[in-house]
This record gives C-alpha cells, structure tokens and sequence, in this order.
C-alpha cells in the first residue's frame, strides 16, 4: 500500500514529499511522520541518490555555515563547540527494557530514555530543515550489508554521510519493506559560530530492540554522523542476536610471495595505529575503521560497511603517512575538522610542517599560548581533530575488495593497543580460543584524545569495542567463541604493540616497523615460516625478521633491537593476566573458556621464569 502522508506535510515542497511517497514502507513512513509531528521542521529535504542532491547538501553546509571553504575549492572545514570535541560517555546510554545494569554500560530505562529524549526533540527543528537519508552499510545487493535512515537538521552530518557512506534511495524504492536501522538528530540551539550551544543537555540514547539511535545538542561526528559508531553499537546487538560479528576493524589485503594476497582485520583503541596500519605503502586498503564478518561455507568474509575514512589528522605528515597526506593535499573531496585554518589553507599539531602563530580553530580566533577558561593552553589544532574523505581518492585502494558482494575471505585477524610495558611487538596465538581471550578480549590501552577525560590511563579494552560496547560483555564473547566453532577455515589471530618502552620511556618500536609485522603475519597465516613458542603465543625469531626488515625498509635489525623487542616481561605479564582475571571475574556471564586460557597461560609464565627468570630473553627459547 502507498504511504499515506498526513496535514503535517502540507507546509513542504510537493518535490520533497513525492520523494517519500515513492517509498512503500509503512515501517519508514511511520518513524518519518512521527519524527516531523515531534520536531516540527519548517522545510524537508530528502537525499536521493542523485549528485544533484549530493551537492544540494554541500552547498547547504556552506550557506548554513556548519562549513566553510578552503583555498583548495573541494575542501572545506567545520569546528565543533570547544567542549564537544569527543565522545561523550557520560551522556550516552543504553536503553534496556527495565533498566537493567550490564557490565561496562551506562545503561537506562527504556521507556525513560525514550521519554527524555523526545521532550528534548520535541519543536527543536522549527525554523530549520529536516534532512533524510538513505544509506547501505556495505557494498550494494550484498547478503552482508544492513540499510540505514538518517533524520537531522545539520548540513554537515549529511554532506559527511556522503563521504562515508553509499546512498540507498533507490533501494529503498525498489524493495518494497526493506528492514533498516534508524538515526535521528538534531544539533539544536547553535551559537554565532554555529556550533552545538546546550551542551549540558547533550544527550547521545540508543535503543537497541528498536534499533534506533538518538543525539541531541551535539554536532561532534562521532555522536551524530548515525551511520559511524552510533551504527556500530546497534549493529553489535543486531550480530549478537544473529551470530555474526560487527566490529572495530580496519580491513585490508597483505601482498606476499609471488602475487598471494592475504586480507586481515584489525581492531585497535583510536590512536594507537589502526589507520596508519591498513594504510601501510604496497598494501592493499579496503576500509579503516568498521567490519561486518560472516560466516559463508565454513569460511569467514570480511566487508568494510563504509566508503570513505574519518581518520585522526593528528601527527599525519608526509614522511610517515605518505598515502593520507598525498589524498589531503590532491584535490579529492575533503572536510577538515577542528584543525587550525589560516589564510585558507589547513594546519594541525605534527604535520612536519611550521604552523602560524595566528589563525582560526575550535576554540575561535587563536594565537600561540592562548588559554582556556581553566588556564589550559590550547593547542593550534585538537588531538582529535580529523579528516573526511571518500576511499575512492586513495591510491592503496583496493576496489575490488571493497565492492566484493561476498566480502573478502579472512586469513588473520590482529589486536592491538597502547601498551607501554607488556605485550611484545607482534605474536601468534596458539588457536582461536586463545586469540579471542588472551589477545582479543585482553586488550589494554592507554587512553586518549578520542574520549573525554585524563588522558594516559590504562584501561581495560576488550576488542577495542569498550566504548561502544551495547550488549553484556559476556554475551559478546560466548557469541564469538561460537562463532570460531562453526569455522572449518579458521583465521589466525595475533596481538600487536607499537607503543612498547625500556625503562627510561624510550619507544622500542619505530613508526614504519609495522610494515614488517605485517609481512611476518601474512607468512605466518601460510606457516612459510616457523614461530618461537612462548606462554603468550608465537613469536618471531631473529633470522625471518632481519631480511624482511632489509626487504621492506631497507634497515638493517640488530640482535640487540630483536632482543628488546622480544624479552618476555613475565612480571608484566602475570600482572595484566591478574587483571584480566580480575576483569571477568565480576562479569557473571564471563564464559568458563576466559578463565581456563588465561589460567594456562599464566601457568605457563610461572613455569618460564622458574626456569629462566623475570626477563627471558628471546633467543634463549629456540
């Protein structure tokens, strides 16, 4: 049946509601509808596939001055209020049917939430448009892809949607009843630099049984751009209930010997490497950020849901990051966020280039040694600024594998964080159980500019997923343990650490070493070369690195870097496998498998260092 719509619409373009009343969806014409009677727009605008309206929207971010241009004519820049600069955990909440407290979650009830948030919504939207999305996460009339419907008045979060993700009007037309995940938002009261002005009453609910999101007084992309992490957090509850896996992962292919390519996923904390790994010279990249993995034929594919990168621009610069900074300055299209702008052209902390001493940024017009209201300097550009960009413009690009309707099969799947003392550069583990629990769900991280509050603290970060984490901890790791067990292929699992120390606070990693861990990965899911056995998993030994190191970086690896690299610090690591312990030992659904493997772990460390002390050397265990 044609969606019937009501008085409400009476007020908009004829052109704009014939672009609804070409969709048959009750389902879609019912969440429209209430959302309009609720917010009560003064226009609507709906986004279909069209570059027509595609531009429409970019012209409407400048004009609405949520962005402005730069001296290159297809980049442009937007600011974030000072104070909305990251995402904000203290006001955002699961919605749970009564309530209930799940572990690690800030969690409320339904129907509260619900309530709270459309009294925030209600007439927010009067003299501002409506803007609606239709999105695909994942590559067209693909199995693996979920579709997605965006509501907001902000100009800028549609225009970055098109970035980074694939329209679906037409699919929506075309497939009468399609299921989708819903997003609404709305910027709210902005100031005279059109920014979010109520940040006290921020507000950032998800309701996964309704698998909508919501976000209010907040332009920060990484609460209000719906298709990013607050899609994330639904479609984690949606591959629990189904018995597939959403997650934190950049995807991308690994070139080896004579033309094999090998696709792994990685899941690291944000600044800890994630990007510059799958963006790593002569590989092949095929998303940064986000993965649906499923399980076809006994085989696990792999898709990135997204079409483009909202990367951390933070210390990006030529010399290490050769492939981001030649897509920041060609003449691909770009937004710039909470960077420093002066004489038009863009500036952040770490590029590798002199910066102004004047110029305009987050926190207004800014000068060197300028401070805050609580006496802070302010930096030219924030931590967390950062850069919106389509994957099209990136010549590591991997299309086929982007555009793959099955996904890519997975050889190996890689965790990661920032961990100053413990985890050794990259290791194997033994199996899939071991990986998932003791590399996977043990991750610990330093924190960083991507969150509010003090930076520099380690934290607990299982799967990198604990910021977005929507369903019990416990849940979430038995449906991945079951997840292995239907695998007749399974992919290898390894742990990495770019962030490793000595004891006078000296990196022992270099930026660029990562590329060499990837190539032993990739040898390692073929075994075409051997591993050192350790309690901890495998290891690589000396004589397998000191060529590739030569091969890829052209740098000669001492014994003596090998060795630092490589020393099992057992004291460090009974203490995390404690804490670990400790961890899910407070998590009543905490499957039995966590705390067998971390006890044979530890059991195994305790045994090493009988035998050879705190601090085993590497080549001592060939």
């Amino acid at each position: 049946m044609r969606a019937d719509f009501g008085s409400s619409y009476n007020k908009f373009s004829q052109e704009q509601v014939n672009k609804l009343k070409n969709i048959e969806n009750e389902v879609l014409t019912e969440f429209i509808g209430w959302y309009v009677d609720l917010m009560e727009p003064s226009d609507l605008f709906v986004l279909t596939d069209s570059e027509d309206d595609k531009e429409f929207v970019r012209l409407k971010a400048l004009l609405d001055r949520e962005e402005k241009r730069l001296k290159n004519r297809n980049h442009t820049y937007h600011f974030d209020n000072y104070y909305d600069q990251a995402r904000d955990k203290e006001n955002t909440k699961i919605l749970t049917p009564n309530g209930e407290s799940l572990p690690f979650l800030n969690t409320m009830k339904r129907e509260d939430g619900i309530k709270d948030i459309e009294s925030k919504f209600r007439g927010i939207m009067k003299g501002r448009t409506m803007y609606i999305g239709f999105f695909i996460l994942g590559p067209y009339n693909s199995p693996m892809s979920e579709y997605a419907v965006q509501i907001t008045d902000s100009p800028y979060v549609l225009h970055s949607e098109i970035i980074l993700y694939r329209t679906a009007y037409e699919d929506f037309v075309k497939k009468p009843n399609l299921n989708f995940m819903k997003f609404v938002h709305s910027e709210g009261e902005l100031d005279e630099r059109k920014v979010s002005k109520n940040l006290r009453e921020r507000r950032i609910y998800f309701d996964n049984e309704g698998l909508t999101a919501f976000s209010v007084n907040t332009q920060y992309a990484g609460n209000t751009v719906g298709l990013k992490k607050p899609a994330f957090r639904l479609t984690i509850y949606k591959a629990l209930k189904e018995g597939w896996l959403s997650e934190h992962m950049f995807l991308m292919g690994v070139n080896g010997p004579n033309g094999r390519v090998t696709y792994f996923t990685g899941a690291f904390p944000s600044m800890c490497g994630k990007t510059s790994t799958c963006m790593v010279p002569g590989e092949r990249l095929v998303g940064d950020d986000l993965s649906f993995i499923k399980v076809i034929n006994g085989k696990p594919y792999a898709i990135n849901i997204e079409n483009g990168i909202f990367g951390i621009i933070d210390g990006i610069n030529k010399e290490d990051d050769p492939i981001i900074w030649s897509v920041l300055h060609s003449n691909a299209e770009v937004i710039f966020s909470n960077v420093l702008v002066s004489d038009g052209k863009p500036y952040w902390v770490g590029m590798g280039e002199p910066i102004p001493d004047r110029g305009e940024n987050h926190s207004g017009t800014w000068y060197k040694g300028k401070k805050d209201a609580e006496g802070k300097e302010i930096p030219p550009s924030h931590k967390n600024a950062r850069f919106t960009a389509p994957l099209e413009d990136f010549p590591n690009l991997d299309k086929n594998a982007l555009n793959s309707q099955s996904g890519v099969p997975l050889g190996g799947i890689i965790y990661g964080g920032r961990d100053p003392d413990t985890w050794v550069p990259v290791s194997e583990a033994f199996d899939w159980e071991h990986g998932i629990i003791a590399k996977g769900a043990s991750i610990e991280s330093e924190t960083t500019a991507a969150s509010l509050g003090k930076e520099g603290v380690r934290t607990f970060n299982a799967m990198s997923i604990m910021e977005f984490l929507s369903v019990d901890l416990g849940l979430y790791l038995k449906n991945y343990l079951e997840f292995g067990r239907k695998l007749t292929d399974v992919p290898k699992i390894f742990g990495v650490n770019y962030f490793l120390r000595d004891s006078n606070g000296k990196f022992l990693n270099h930026k660029t070493d990562k590329a060499v861990w990837l190539k032993w990965m990739e040898l390692r899911v073929h075994n075409d070369v051997k591993g050192v056995e350790t309690p901890i998993g495998y290891i690589p030994r000396y004589e397998d690195l000191q060529p590739l190191f030569k091969k890829v970086l052209n740098r000669d690896y001492s014994k003596e870097d090998y060795e630092k690299q490589f020393t099992i610090r057992i004291p460090e690591l009974l203490n995390k496998n404690k804490r670990i312990v400790e961890v899910y030992s407070k998590i009543k659904t905490s499957p039995e498998e966590v705390f067998k493997v971390l006890k044979k772990e530890e059991e195994g460390l305790l045994e090493l260092r009988k035998l050879k002390g705190d601090y085993v050397s590497p080549f001592s265990l060939y």
